[in-house]
């Protein structure tokens, strides 16, 4: 795990928000990259895989990828905590995968509000992370309608966001 970028603990900034982006490597990069302009103003850090796609990203914290082992998903949730300890952000934003659990629960317990969107290819049925997060996401957005059947009342259609 490594940070990039200037190193600043305030949790304003002139614009008044720190957010925590979380979220693979892979597709799920690709469409948070793609969401860039919903926070452009704002401070912001990531929190994903090392990977050479993520490597040269500014203000970036790289994870070994969690996969399905469940000692690194213990690893992960302890480094995630003391990211989010040092960072202290607002706000966190993921479009999964499940990098997110761990930070969405420590979110949770550190009262930093969050908001999930559930991934443009999920059309028919939820991703496992989204089921796993729900509960505790402040923010729950899906971008196909047909996913609402899948969620309780705090899950949100607006259309496709990407």
């Amino acid at each position: 795990m490594r940070a990039t970028g200037p190193y600043d603990n305030s949790c304003e900034t002139a614009d008044g928000v720190k957010i925590a982006l979380v979220c693979s490597h892979g597709g799920h990069l690709t469409e948070m990259l793609q969401l860039a302009d919903a926070w452009k103003d704002q401070e912001t850090f990531w929190v994903t895989y090392t990977s050479p796609r993520t490597r040269d990203m500014e203000r970036t914290y790289l994870l070994a990828n969690i996969g399905i082992n469940p000692v690194k998903m213990a690893v992960a949730t302890v480094r995630i905590a003391w990211i989010l300890l040092r960072e202290r952000p607002d706000a966190m934003v993921s479009t999964g995968s499940e990098i997110a659990i761990p930070a969405f629960y420590l979110a949770r317990l550190f009262r930093v509000r969050t908001v999930f969107i559930e991934v443009w290819t999920r059309v028919q049925l939820p991703t496992g992370t989204g089921r796993l997060v729900y509960p505790v996401t402040d923010r729950f957005l899906v971008q196909w309608p047909q996913l609402l059947q899948h969620y309780g009342p705090k899950a949100e259609f607006g259309g496709s966001l990407l």
